[in-house]
């Protein structure tokens, strides 16, 4: 079961701002899907690779070529909607079904039907219940910041291959059972570094002029015309937790504007412009006018900021955050504006956040919404940070060849939770070649089993890594025929590591 890709509206990618982020030509995708004529992607433990014209790390070609056109090997009990006619050839095909959730940019899902796969796009996010229900049909799933794919969810979908977080963290997911049954997890860690930078100094022009409460009073017809507690940023100090990529990014704005930046991280790194990194947390909070949060969301981050945190902060100062729900107790923040200790605080992350838009923001997400909703000076906005056209056609972009990369070549550069593989296509120059790829448990000796597997044919090409206790090795082998396909995946499949092992053939 074949489709040929009309090849006048078959775009190569996704278009994308200027790379200012400094990622590799890679992450944009050039060439990951060509605009000649393609294949529908078939998967069950496997997958193929449609043909691609291009050159570059991309798609793993070093030179101008065309990648031959790969088909899954499915073994027999792989359950088909529509069996192969006798005259197809008796391949037995299937097409690589994809869901995804929360809004996905529609560009990052054009783009995945383009490359040949059934995509199924919803708006809002779905509870456990309702993926462990929808979710085994699929082979490939993308999501945002709002579902959870806990290890009950992995473990009730055997097929599934991959998992596309479309935004930087991926706490929401089980990233150790993921790695244990076979399931890459792919992120953009960088594409929406401006955006939530640029919301950042909005944020503290807002709270420093009290702009939404001017702004609200006005719409109440309510004119309130003052300047005591209004203040220019020029001339005061920013402390930032994190100097990752968004925190130094904003570094640099900030100073653009006349602050001082100050900031903390638990690594030494070395500071943009004039900005200098103090010792500890207490001290940044103390010498801080405004300070932000740009911080992942894990055991050693989770209520970083509390009573005691907010009590060190100074007398009228700012708080931001637009990092992770959990890492700040919202509770201790109420407390703390309400006493008139702070003077002002932006909020984009909770806790818990409804599912998907409308109503729902209440007390039902914790007993301090209410409280905080009644404070002014607080700007609320519902986890926008990374919300603009830029950075979503970026991350659509980059997570939709990623996860084109992991189905089509086994390609795992960028994972989060795999050890990074890659191999160069194999070509229209390459005959009777497959691809293994095999995702093990990080055990003595599976590399000898393999290749005593793999000893009747010439290996092309190889490579193996492993992180934690997962390993992956991708195998290109040569002068394969095509009744050879089935012993080999099933004497590999049965080695005693094996998680997951996938063939790509002719």
């Amino acid at each position: 079961m074949t489709l040929l890709l009309d090849p006048i509206h078959l775009s190569p990618s996704i278009p994308i701002p200027p790379n200012t982020r400094g990622l590799p030509p890679s992450s944009f995708g050039a060439g990951a899907v060509s605009p000649s004529v393609g294949t529908s992607p078939i998967s069950y433990h496997l997958s193929n690779s449609p043909s691609a014209a291009t050159r570059g790390r991309g798609n793993s070609l070093g030179h101008y070529s065309i990648a031959r056109q790969l088909t899954a090997f499915l073994p027999p009990a792989y359950p088909l909607a529509e069996e192969p006619q006798a005259h197809e050839g008796g391949k037995r095909q299937g097409k690589i079904t994809i869901l995804l959730l929360e809004n996905i940019n529609l560009e990052a899902a054009d783009f995945l039907k383009k490359a040949g796969y059934e995509v199924d796009h919803l708006t809002k996010a779905l509870s456990e219940e309702e993926l462990i229900t929808k979710l085994p049909q699929y082979d490939a799933i993308g999501i945002r910041s709002k579902t959870r794919i806990t290890a009950k969810v992995i473990d009730a979908c055997e097929k599934l291959l991959v998992i596309g977080c479309f935004c930087i963290g991926t706490n929401q997911v089980d990233l150790v059972q993921a790695a244990k049954r076979g399931v890459a997890v792919f992120n953009s860690p960088f594409s929406n570094s401006r955006s939530v930078a640029e919301l950042v100094i909005a944020e503290i022009i807002s709270l420093s002029r009290q702009l939404v409460d001017r702004a609200m009073e006005m719409r109440q017809g309510i004119w309130n015309k003052l300047s005591k507690g209004c203040w220019e940023i020029r001339g005061k100090t920013l402390g930032i937790v994190g100097y990752g990529h968004i925190g130094a990014q904003l570094s640099v704005l900030a100073e653009a504007f006349g602050m001082r930046v100050i900031y903390y991280d638990v690594m030494p790194i070395m500071p943009l412009g004039t900005a200098w990194q103090v010792e500890s947390l207490h001290e940044l909070l103390q010498k801080s006018d405004f300070v932000t949060l740009h911080v992942p969301e894990i055991p050693d981050t989770i209520d970083m900021m509390g009573e005691i945190e907010f009590a060190s902060m100074k007398q009228g100062s700012f708080f931001i955050n637009n990092a992770r729900g959990r890492v700040v107790n919202l509770e201790a923040l109420a407390s703390s504006l309400e006493s008139g200790h702070l003077a002002g605080a932006a909020v984009d992350v909770y806790p818990k956040e409804p599912g998907s838009n409308g109503p729902g923001f209440n007390e039902d997400l914790g007993n301090f919404i209410p409280r905080l909703r009644r404070i002014p000076n607080l700007i609320l906005t519902p986890h926008v940070g990374g919300s603009t056209e830029e950075a979503q056609r970026a991350i659509g972009s980059e997570v939709g060849n990623a996860l084109v990369r992991y189905l089509n070549y086994g390609t795992t550069l960028g994972a989060v939770n795999f050890p990074e593989v890659d191999l160069r296509a194999i070509t229209t120059e390459d005959e009777r070649h497959i691809r293994i790829c095999h995702v093990h448990r990080n055990e003595p000796g599976v590399l000898k089993r393999v290749n005593e597997i793999l000893g009747e044919h010439n290996i092309e090409k190889q490579f193996s890594d492993s992180k934690g206790d997962i390993a992956y090795l991708m195998a290109d082998i040569s002068d394969v025929g095509e009744e050879e396909v089935e012993a080999i995946y099933s004497r590999i499949k049965q080695t005693p590591a094996n998680i997951l092992t996938r063939l790509l053939c002719e």
